[in-house]
């Protein structure tokens, strides 16, 4: 599946009967296991109030998405965006003369996943959220292939805030002694940002939990390589002090058992 979010029971638990947006990969619209067309005239209003926690002034998502023209053309357009998506049988906005609200109990993926993010940052995961997901990469763009200044920044914001989770889930399941997991979540956030330091830093990381010191030496050799190439600058030393702590401390190990057997 091309740049689809991970439709995993970790992150969306029992969507059951409830009708579930997904933001990655659509947007579009799953209701008790159908996929429902989002109307093209209807999707940029149904991803910018998911995109503002749920609920906009109406005047405001007016003004933003149909720019040209007055604003009683723009009420219009979004009267219309409206009628399309309940005439397709969407009916997860609710609205009155003031405000448009995504409704109670829709599943939002980028809700749940932030949510899932927020454990991962600051400390709260459950075993659950420590589940290596089996997604591509590609899996952390919102809305691919959208360029409205609105969207780029939320995908930024998004983006980044993803990348963290995937380096603190990393960290996490080294901690667990999960290696084969955190080398995974490491390498998805490596990945999507080859020259992001922190995630290479989490992948070394993980194959020197595991004991794999050529996997290590291999991943930072890539990595110096391409910021030589990209940046004409050298890796930051932590990681090469990272390196030669662990060669040290097997070095000592070794000299430590020679004398215990002699």
């Amino acid at each position: 599946m091309h740049a689809q979010f991970p439709e995993s029971p970790v992150l969306i638990p029992g969507q059951g009967q409830a009708p579930t947006l997904h933001l990655f990969g659509g947007p579009r619209v799953v209701q008790a296991g159908r996929r429902l067309e989002v109307p093209e005239g209807s999707k940029r209003l149904l991803a910018f109030v998911a995109l503002n926690g749920g609920r906009v002034e109406r005047r405001h998502a007016a003004g933003v998405l149909w720019p040209l023209g007055d604003d009683l053309r723009a009420a219009g357009n979004l009267r219309s965006a409206l009628w399309r998506l309940r005439a397709a049988g969407i009916d997860i906005l609710d609205s009155d003369k003031y405000a448009l609200k995504v409704r109670e109990h829709t599943v939002v993926d980028l809700y749940v996943l932030c949510d899932w993010a927020g454990r991962l940052i600051d400390g709260t995961a459950t075993a659950g959220d420590l589940c290596a997901l089996k997604w591509r990469a590609d899996a952390l763009d919102l809305l691919p292939g959208w360029y409205d200044d609105w969207v780029l920044i939320e995908r930024e914001r998004i983006r980044q805030r993803l990348l963290h989770a995937l380096e603190a889930q990393s960290r996490h399941l080294v901690r667990a002694g999960r290696f084969a997991e955190a080398v995974e979540s490491a390498m998805v956030a490596v990945g999507v940002e080859p020259l992001r330091e922190s995630a290479q830093r989490s992948l070394i990381e993980a194959h020197l939990a595991e004991g794999n010191l050529v996997e290590a030496l291999r991943s930072y050799d890539a990595y110096r390589s391409l910021t030589r190439r990209e940046l004409g600058v050298e890796p930051g030393g932590e990681l090469a002090a990272l390196l030669r702590m662990y060669c040290e401390s097997g070095r000592r190990r070794l000299r430590t058992e020679g004398a215990g057997r002699s």
